[in-house]
């Protein structure tokens, strides 16, 4: 049974979208479509997220959401690009699939990972451990190459994330959370 997400009233979420089981299957289906098939699979990507904003009930909202938030992800990608920590195929300084990825990303902030939100030192842990983890794995599936030794580009994401995710987390919560998009899950604080 999947833990539903509720608005500050208790409510259950009415819309598919904003229910954390299908955030979660959602954002998954696409990770794997960006991820393994990059530019081969980038209308597939493409399509998920169309479908993701056909079902969202406040698209211009969620358009903003995804703008700010995976424009911020996607900016960070870039620094590390240019910075030389990544090195992806052709050279590109990020491309497009990753692109997709982070606007993707952007809508589990207030759905399926939002019982982080509320836990600013969770979250530092989380990004320090869990985005290098997102990372690693995309370098192991050849979507990306590290242009330092394997444990600096570790580290310098660790750093980088554990102080971008709770931020990430804060503009969601302070700027686009919906009264639908807070989740009924408890994670002990």
């Amino acid at each position: 049974m999947s833990t539903p997400i509720t608005d500050s009233s208790g409510t259950a979420a009415t819309h598919l979208t904003d229910k954390l089981w299908f955030n979660a299957i959602w954002f998954q289906s696409l990770w794997f479509c960006a991820v393994l098939g990059r530019d081969e699979l980038l209308p597939a990507t493409l399509a998920i997220i169309a479908l993701h904003l056909l079902l969202v009930p406040r698209r211009f909202d969620e358009l903003r959401q995804l703008a700010v938030l995976g424009g911020l992800g996607i900016s960070v990608d870039a620094g590390l690009s240019l910075s030389g920590v990544f090195v992806f195929p052709g050279g590109v300084l990020v491309p497009l699939w990753l692109c997709c990825l982070w606007l993707a990303f952007a809508t589990t902030l207030g759905r399926s990972l939002a019982a982080f939100g509320p836990r600013p030192w969770l979250a530092a842990i989380a990004g320090g451990v869990v985005v290098p983890l997102n990372y690693f794995a995309g370098s192991r599936l050849g979507a990306v190459e590290f242009g330092l030794p394997l444990w600096q580009s570790l580290l310098v994401m660790a750093l980088i994330w554990s102080a971008l995710l709770p931020g990430l987390y804060y503009l969601q919560q302070r700027f686009f959370n919906r009264l639908e998009a807070t989740p009924n899950v408890s994670i002990p604080g």
